[in-house]
């Protein structure tokens, strides 16, 4: 197929604006799945997807269609998510096109991550059309969307294409237009250049790699070389990507397929890395991605101490499918090894945890989610960078703490500015600007602390403005901020597990959800147990579980009080030996329930 008969395109959009349903219209229409085998969320192939209704990983399939002028194209189209965690999966797919479907809500317009996706494809230097969705609800308002694309995003107003992708309607509409308005892959060279832009792990084959073309072709028996580790491997199969692979005799410039190479460690496979042929390399390399930076951390550790090799292997397994998730070996006292794990905010930790248990069978136990600190000692002017609670210097030896500061845009109807604006302020947030987009909606600037958003930030936005507000934020600096440690300690023996760092304003808030917890999980002994939180050497909350109490004058009927007496002394110093002494259990399932909110 030659390449101005090609049309490779990603769907982008805010979350929940119908970026997977479209999709699922698309295949109908172009009759690449049998209307039998047809179902939602088609590309969503994930549990955790399809059980959520969210995209979090780009899909890409590859269609056939007949256009008006009787020419035949392939469509590589690949979907991708909406949520803000998950902007550098966006990123990456963009990599592999030339043009963009950017769709907007008919009904709730032009919203934060429209904006920031618009961005990320005009840094791709993309072709955009834009699309408006959901014209057949009845609260549905083109003209103003419309309006709003011309006056937001600054694009024409005729190139918008108004469809429904729940019911078809205006679909065929967009591929015609489509195939006429997104150019076809510029032609490369005769050498063998081809982007990684995904990749995933089977468990007969080994790494699958997903690659875009840029130049020259490959077939099965090509000799490759990857420029990340300069290792040469043979093609072993070569082929496009569907609902199911299909196998082809080769790929060629401006395709979008997989390679099988016979790649059996997963930590040789680098996304953004570039294929070439081994005996004709090209001299420099693709640009690739930038290195991604998580921004949020916890442990992970196994439920079950046993398990600690089946996490191993499928936390190296998961990476090559989600090469924004970090992590290294970390061992606690209370939970035994693990690995301390980064991420890209707390949904994409969320989803970690259950593709974990969803595809390796692997329960495990999180601790509380924190950032990275600047932890800077006294007169050296360096710093260290810390993200686990156990990893803090002695405060004696600390001038200050810096952490991480965000700027946050939020679009919310203006009704709903005050309740935001107060949300944002108990959170330690600075209100930095105001911009009214139209009559009805405004957009708001603030700059707030990357701590204060991790914690159900976003489900306290959405409540506070009717679920009409959205939120996109960048990281923008790091501030000096008063952060102390707060240990747990239990019968007087600090937990390392249930440690975390958090701002002194909020340590005995925090500080009394947990013990209340604990309270609650700890069984009872036979002696009282006091439950604490301290900070800085002072006790700041304080909880107690009462001893469970034996009837031990159950026997002692008739005769003189003083036998009663005598027995429920032995038992005041027995109890006071107890707790000298004895060990407090706390059961694994305590840690899991307090440590999953």
């Amino acid at each position: 197929m030659k390449e101005k008969n090609i049309r490779n395109f990603s769907i982008i959009a805010h979350i929940d604006h119908g970026k997977s349903t479209l999709s699922d219209r698309i295949l109908e229409l172009t009759k690449t799945v049998d209307e039998r085998k047809m179902k939602e969320q088609m590309l969503d192939s994930l549990d955790v997807e399809r059980e959520r209704g969210i995209t979090v990983k780009s899909a890409a399939v590859t269609l056939k269609y007949q256009a008006g002028d009787n020419r035949e194209y392939i469509l590589n189209l690949i979907d991708t998510p909406g949520h803000v965690d998950f902007n550098y999966e966006v990123s990456r797919s963009l990599a592999a096109c030339e043009g963009a479907l950017l769709i907007i809500d008919a009904t709730q317009g032009v919203e934060a991550q429209t904006v920031a996706n618009f961005y990320l494809a005009m840094e791709s230097e993309l072709t955009i059309l834009p699309v408006i969705n959901k014209i057949d609800l009845a609260s549905a308002d083109v003209a103003g969307v419309k309006h709003q694309i011309e006056k937001d995003l600054g694009l024409p107003g005729d190139d918008v294409v108004a469809l429904s992708a729940k019911t078809g309607r205006g679909v065929d509409r967009l591929l015609e237009k489509l195939v006429h308005f997104i150019p076809p892959p510029a032609r490369g060279g005769d050498k063998l250049k081809a982007l990684i832009f995904d990749s995933f792990f089977d468990v007969y084959r080994g790494a699958v790699i997903l690659v875009r073309i840029f130049s020259g072709s490959v077939k099965p028996g090509d000799k490759v070389k990857l420029f990340f580790d300069n290792k040469i491997y043979q093609v072993e199969e070569t082929g496009l990507l569907g609902v199911e692979k299909r196998k082809t005799t080769f790929l060629e410039s401006g395709e979008v397929g997989y390679l099988i190479l016979g790649i059996k460690s997963v930590s040789e496979v680098e996304i953004g890395d570039t294929v070439t042929l081994a005996c004709d390399p090209v001299a420099r390399p693709l640009p690739g991605y930038k290195q991604v930076k998580p921004m949020v951390f916890a442990g992970i550790f196994p439920a079950n101490a046993d398990d600690y090799n089946n996490l191993k292997t499928s936390l190296e397994k998961l990476k090559l499918n989600d090469s924004s998730l970090v992590y290294q070996p970390e061992n606690s006292a209370a939970l035994g090894f693990g690995f301390r794990c980064g991420f890209l905010g707390l949904l994409h930790l969320d989803v970690v945890q259950q593709r974990l248990k969803d595809e390796f069978n692997a329960a495990v136990i999180l601790t509380a989610p924190s950032v990275q600190y600047r932890v800077y000692a006294h007169g050296s002017g360096s710093y260290v960078i810390v993200d686990n609670p156990a990893l803090l210097p002695d405060p004696a030896s600390i001038e200050k703490i810096t952490e991480p500061l965000v700027r946050a845009s939020i679009i919310t109807p203006a009704a709903y500015l005050g309740a935001v604006i107060q949300l944002v302020q108990d959170r330690r947030g600075i209100q930095r600007a105001v911009h009214y987009l139209d009559g009805e909606r405004l957009e708001a600037v603030f700059d707030i602390p990357l701590a204060e958003i991790i914690f159900v930030f976003y489900d306290k936005l959405k409540s506070v403005s009717k679920g009409y507000a959205s939120l996109d934020y960048t990281i923008k600096d790091y501030q000096e901020a008063d952060i102390v440690k707060v240990s747990i300690l239990v019968n007087k023996e600090p937990v390392d597990a249930l440690s975390f760092l958090v701002h002194r304003d909020k340590a005995r808030e925090r500080s009394k959800e947990i013990l209340f917890k604990l309270k609650e999980e700890i069984p009872r002994h036979m002696f009282a147990i006091p439950l604490q939180a301290a900070a800085g050497g002072t006790v700041i909350a304080r909880e107690t579980i009462s001893a469970r109490r034996k009837d031990v004058t159950a026997k002692c009927y008739g005769g003189d009080i003083t036998r009663k007496r005598k027995l429920l002394e032995k038992q005041k110093a027995g109890k006071k030996k107890m707790k000298a002494v004895g060990s407090v259990d706390i059961p694994q399932q305590a840690f899991v329930n307090i440590l999953k909110n």
